[in-house]
């Protein structure tokens, strides 16, 4: 069974990620992999360097992320052109840690925020999304050390609530705690065990 699990910053996925861990799904981090490819890519960080500058950058050479985001997010086309650059390195390591757990995992849940970009939900079974008010997920965010505009800003990038919902299989509000939520997990888990999409 291959899950998607998305849903729009701070609104609690990585936190649904490590639930569903717990019941014996593996889990395919497009976060952890947009980090990994940048970090294992000489040629990806030039690329990077020569679109973004040499201010993303740390004193030894390597990728400063906060230094990038704060560029990349701060327009729609500099955010276009960092997904065109990372994007394809991205989902190319993505497939290959799908089918790697494929084979050892009845369970594999590709846990990213542009699952509907990629159109990853045509190729999961169920869909899962994951909803919190903004309010919400702005003061998560700030506890992470980013601000308000930082959080709309990437927010932009991602899909509407209402383009979520439209296409998800099963919307999992997040506004309590994380019991609740893990409660909440529990149920659709069982829902899923039973139906085995």
């Amino acid at each position: 069974m291959l899950i998607g699990l998305t849903g729009q910053i701070g609104a609690g996925k990585s936190t649904a990620a490590k639930i569903l861990a717990q019941f014996g799904a593996a889990i395919v981090d497009a976060d952890m992999i947009g980090r990994q490819v940048v970090e294992h890519s000489p040629t990806l960080l030039r690329k990077l360097v020569k679109r973004f500058g040499k201010g993303i950058l740390s004193p030894t050479g390597r990728l400063n992320r906060k230094a990038l985001a704060k560029i990349a997010f701060a327009s729609p086309r500099s955010t276009r052109a960092l997904n065109a650059l990372v994007h394809p390195y991205l989902l190319r390591e993505l497939y290959r840690q799908v089918k790697l757990h494929s084979k050892r995992r009845k369970a594999v849940i590709i846990d990213a925020a542009l699952l509907l970009n990629w159109r990853l939900d045509r190729e999961v079974d169920p869909t899962i999304v994951i909803t919190a008010p903004l309010a919400i997920r702005i003061k998560r965010m700030s506890a992470r050390g980013l601000s308000r505009a930082e959080v709309i800003a990437r927010q932009k990038s991602q899909p509407t609530v209402a383009e979520l919902r439209s296409r998800a299989d099963f919307v999992i509000s997040n506004s309590g705690t994380s019991a609740e939520l893990r409660q909440k997990l529990t149920k659709l888990w069982r829902i899923l065990q039973k139906s085995d999409c």
